[in-house]
């Protein structure tokens, strides 16, 4: 064989295949695959058979950012699918389509074939990589209108409460919601480039398909320690979230903009790389029957264990995230934006731009007072306003159990006793979510 075979650079008619003759086929066959449909298809009727479980029955996933007004708006169940599609929908899409591509020529023993026909090792990447790309853009593409459609068509176009509390018009939750589905097509990008990583490097689909699975999943329980903002930034599983911002009363797009380049960042890495091992490789020579030994295996786990321990002690490197101070910043005007909602829900005149006097005070039950968990509390004091009293006010405590993530965004859940249960009638005998009981928010972690 040339030297030209072994590298794949022979030319018929003094032209090459390129790029995008190498891009159709594997279009093509990835098309025809029974994973590629069925992954179609989960994406087109998983959304509507969501929100049709949601019609048919009152509990609503309150756990989820937004899950509680999922049946008064159908935007919040177009945010509650792009919640769980984040944690582990996009990686496992990924890890599919992108998982097998290069290691099935290795299964099969086609490298040979594939470059002798006029197709570069450049073409041959470069086609691969879009063909991947492609289809992971047309899933999240597919998941977005499924998710809108059903929710507005089942649920209905009402405005969405932000998560400053306040009401957002059907115009703007519609933008808000078509952004937040394409700031995620960066990172669902990054895990695609992962997962041709791991496709080339151990030449093996199981582990192609399964890593990205698995370093979300390890992303995932890294963004629970650590009270630190360096790390939990440059994980790039965090940037399916950094859509949380702009539906604050202030938007803000610092984490935004940090998580847009952390996914640039990976996916030109893991890219480089993959190029870098592919190109290296040799296809030439006779394959060379190896034993099936425990040393590599071995080798990866304890560097795995080693980097995955690393990470857990960087996670507190940094600035603080989550403080007493920028949650109580953020809940106290949170807090009175939803009770005046409440308010006008029952029926009642609410002044223009009417405050509550709010003393608050936010802090953890156990350990320090600083990072994410569950075992956050904050107390908010309404002084309401006496007449012909000794008192000028008169307080009322309200005490909400808070837990907080590594990003910022928060849910709290309020005393029954208090708010009252989680739906409540206005007048005309309507039932409809009331605004105190679950308080969803988000604050700057920068």
């Amino acid at each position: 064989m040339s030297a030209m075979a072994a590298t794949g650079e022979v030319a018929v008619g003094g032209e090459t295949r390129g790029v995008w003759r190498v891009y159709r086929t594997e279009r093509r066959k990835l098309a025809s695959q029974l994973a590629t449909r069925v992954l179609a298809l989960l994406c087109l009727l998983g959304p509507v058979a969501f929100a049709a479980i949601l019609q048919a029955q009152s509990a609503s996933p309150a756990d989820t950012l937004f899950g509680v007004w999922a049946h008064s708006s159908g935007f919040a169940v177009s945010l509650v699918v792009l919640g769980f599609a984040a944690q582990w929908g996009f990686p496992v899409i990924a890890g599919v389509l992108a998982g097998d591509i290069f290691s099935s020529e290795d299964r099969y023993g086609t490298w040979k074939m594939v470059l002798t026909r006029s197709c570069s090792r450049i073409d041959v990447f470069a086609g691969k990589v879009l063909a991947a790309a492609t289809f992971s853009l047309v899933m999240v593409v597919l998941a977005a209108l499924s998710s809108l459609l059903a929710g507005v068509l089942l649920v209905g176009d009402q405005p969405l409460v932000g998560l400053g509390g306040t009401l957002l018009s059907t115009g703007k939750s519609l933008w808000l919601v078509l952004l937040s589905w394409l700031i995620c097509a960066l990172p669902m990008l990054a895990f695609t480039s992962l997962a041709v990583l791991f496709s080339i490097v151990t030449r093996n689909g199981i582990i192609g398909v399964l890593g990205p699975s698995l370093v979300a999943l390890v992303m995932q329980l890294l963004a629970l320690v650590g009270t630190g903002t360096w790390v939990h930034l440059l994980l790039v599983g965090a940037a399916f979230n950094s859509w949380n911002g702009l539906f604050a009363a202030h938007p803000f797009y610092g984490p935004f903009v940090v998580s847009m380049i952390v996914s640039v960042l990976w996916t030109a890495g893991c890219l480089t790389a993959s190029w870098l091992i592919l190109r290296r490789r040799d296809f030439a020579g006779t394959p060379v029957a190896r034993r099936a030994g425990w040393a590599m295996p071995v080798r990866v786990v304890i560097v795995s264990v080693a980097v995955i321990a690393f990470l857990a002690v960087a996670a507190s490197w940094g600035p603080p995230a989550v403080t007493p101070a920028r949650l109580k910043a953020d809940i106290t005007p949170v807090f009175n934006n939803l009770t005046l909602l409440q308010q006008r829900e029952l029926g009642r005149t609410v002044p223009p731009g009417y405050k509550l006097q709010i003393l608050s005070n936010c802090n953890r039950r156990s350990g320090g007072n600083t990072g994410p968990g569950d075992d956050w509390v904050c107390t908010m004091n309404v002084l309401v306003p006496q007449q012909g009293g000794a008192l000028p006010f008169q307080v009322t405590p309200v005490s909400y159990d808070v837990s907080v993530k590594s990003n910022g965004c928060y849910k709290a859940d309020a005393p029954p006793s208090f708010v009252g249960q989680q739906m409540m009638r206005v007048p005309h005998g309507r039932s409809v979510v009331n605004p105190l009981f679950t308080i969803y928010g988000c604050f700057n972690t920068l």
